[in-house]
């Protein structure tokens, strides 16, 4: 392996998805992993366990995935950048620490290689069923981040992306993978360390006496001050006032809770990454994201080649919803094609957000496999008419 001094790979390698989900948190400055084995994102764990001892990283395997979420919020807080990674029943293991680390405020990463379910389900074959999860697992109001890959490359991309995008909102992000994009293997090309963009931890530089730990800046966001060096702070899932006190009240709540589903709103812009081609002047949009998106590629080819105007667009942040952007295409297209490893979920956000103005066509899939790219063409020749 082509190494830099500090032991982070560069060149072109030939990694699957999940091997370049650990090479991407070590490139974006991770240095601290707890976690517990789950097919099929155990090889993430893996990697990151072999390679960390070069790094200078902290590798734990937990107990279980309720541990494994508080002791990258704790490490966290320590000052480090923090991953886990699970699937399926892990994830829901893990919701509870989730909202946790959003009422605290903590960055860090989850990745979910998703498979097949509910329950056990289909362990070692691929799902997208984890979707609306992702947005709504965890009790009570909150925004969060989540971000799709359809490829390797793209996998180690958005892990950094990830991660800066947690140092950026302080808060967990999700990083959904799906089991084809962790297990199929392509060439990743990593560039060196100066040529990869990484957003710092939003260190105070206040004296003691003047920092609050959650005190908002100017974008709603507060500065972090590290446990253990000399910061007095109080940090709780309770609804809590600028010190980090619990406040009982109906005001701070309002407050708090606005501030931080706000802060992640008003700045959906920012946030949202999406592919679009062929958007102008399409009857019928292809919207996707992951494995399902890739999939699509040949029937949109083979709808454009039958005469249809088929736009597409692909999800690369899927929350925050792109609400703006597919609002603007209501109305002037027939229809929207949405497949996706599930029953329909993100294809529901769509009906919402189009209200009436355009059809919306799901195009479900239960799971254990990809889509056939004919049925997915049959949906868009029958959506154009």
């Amino acid at each position: 392996m082509k190494a830099d001094p500090k032991g982070v790979l560069t060149g072109a390698h030939y990694l699957d998805g999940d091997h370049a989900c650990a090479e991407g948190a070590i490139a974006a400055g991770c240095r601290f992993f707890a976690g517990y084995p789950i097919t099929p994102s155990t090889e993430v764990a893996e990697r990151i366990a072999l390679r960390f001892p070069l790094v200078g990283g902290v590798f734990i395997q937990m107990e279980d995935e309720l541990a494994s979420m508080a002791a990258i919020l704790g490490a966290s807080w320590g000052g480090r950048k923090a991953m886990t990674v699970t699937s399926g029943p892990g994830f829901s293991l893990m919701m509870e620490n989730i909202g946790l680390g959003v009422m605290m405020e903590v960055p860090c990463v989850v990745a979910n290689v998703q498979r097949g379910g509910p329950s056990t389900g289909l362990p070692t074959m691929v799902g997208q069923q984890d979707i609306m999860q992702a947005r709504w697992g965890s009790h009570g109001d909150y925004e969060i981040i989540a971000l799709s890959p359809q490829s390797p490359q793209e996998t180690f991309d958005l892990t950094i992306t990830a991660f800066n995008l947690s140092e950026k909102y302080r808060l967990p992000v999700l990083f959904m993978l799906d089991e084809c994009v962790g297990h199929m293997t392509e060439k990743v090309v990593i560039p060196k360390a100066e040529e990869i963009e990484i957003t710092p931890r939003r260190l105070t530089k206040k004296k003691v006496e003047d920092y609050l730990p959650y005190e908002p800046e100017k974008d709603l966001v507060p500065e972090m001050a590290i446990a253990g060096q000399g910061y007095r702070f109080h940090s709780t899932g309770l609804t809590h006032d600028e010190r980090g006190y619990p406040e009982m009240s109906v005001e701070c709540q309002d407050r708090l809770i606005r501030r931080l589903v706000n802060k992640v709103k008003e700045h959906t812009e920012d946030i949202t990454i999406i592919e679009k081609e062929n958007v102008e002047g399409a009857e019928v949009i292809l919207l996707s994201y992951g494995i399902s998106a890739r999939v699509s590629y040949p029937a949109v080819t083979k709808a454009r080649k039958k005469g249809v105007k088929v736009g597409r667009i692909r999800l690369i942040t899927i929350w925050p919803f792109p609400e703006k952007e597919i609002s603007a295409i209501a109305g002037k297209v027939k229809a929207f094609v949405v497949p996706e490893i599930n029953m329909g979920q993100i294809s529901r956000e769509v009906e919402r957000v189009v209200h009436g103005k355009s059809r919306v066509v799901s195009v479900p899939h239960a799971g254990g496999g990809v889509h056939d790219p004919e049925v997915i063409l049959n949906a868009i020749m029958k959506a154009a008419k």
